[in-house]
């Protein structure tokens, strides 16, 4: 897979993709990731990108061209199975959607900033348009770090236990069990006797079990799904 990042603010992208199973995806040839500057593709001596909007009021907008010469040139060299824009009023993000672009082989993701782009971009360009939760921030080069990491780990190849990943909240709709490491007992406190009895189905059933009565207890939401 290759993922395309366009942003004003490509600092802010360096340390979360350049750490941990990312990384580790990367040296393996798992995933390409490369940042585009939208900067470099203005004409504006001070390589402007944004300015005022035609309907007044505060705040700036990202300008048109620049963002139009980085998306074309890019396309011109391979075809994008979604181009996605990171905004507040976009659909909800959630892990379906992860299962989904981990499914792709092409990639763009373009950071909201500012006040947010000009429409026209997202009526001719952009394919799909998500947001990670209602509420905003600075800009979008954060939501693509989680939509990034999201969809990385779950690509064949990224975890040395690819199974891990299937056994993950919201795979099924339901949150994961309590989980717990050794000492079996510290403190007084124990790990329930079930996980220790070594019978892998009555472990897997009760596993089941807590899963439900968490999802029940935490996120009710989810069962109606």
């Amino acid at each position: 897979m290759r993922i395309d990042i366009l942003t004003v603010v490509p600092e802010l992208l360096k340390s979360p993709l350049n750490h941990s199973i990312i990384q580790r995806a990367k040296d393996k040839g798992v995933v390409e990731i490369h940042i585009h500057n939208i900067r470099d593709f203005s004409e504006d001596k001070h390589n402007k990108v944004d300015d005022y909007a035609f309907s007044g009021g505060a705040g700036m907008v990202m300008r048109l061209e620049p963002v139009v010469k980085c998306i074309e040139h890019l396309s011109e060299q391979r075809k994008y199975d979604e181009i996605i824009f990171t905004t507040p009023d976009g659909d909800q993000y959630n892990q379906k959607t992860a299962n989904n672009l981990s499914l792709k082989e092409n990639i763009m993701i373009l950071c909201g900033h500012y006040k947010g782009i000009d429409q026209r971009i997202r009526d001719h360009f952009i394919s799909k348009e998500i947001s990670i939760g209602d509420f905003v921030l600075t800009g979008g080069e954060l939501a693509a770090a989680i939509i990034t990491d999201s969809v990385v780990r779950l690509i064949p190849g990224a975890m040395s236990d690819e199974t891990s990943a299937l056994t993950d909240s919201f795979q099924d709709n339901l949150l994961s069990p309590p989980i717990y490491t050794r000492p079996a007992e510290f403190r007084g406190w124990r790990v329930p006797d079930i996980l220790l009895s070594g019978d892998h189905k009555k472990i897997e059933k009760w596993q089941e079990e807590q899963a439900y009565l968490r999802t029940k207890k935490l996120r009710p939401d989810l069962l109606k799904d």
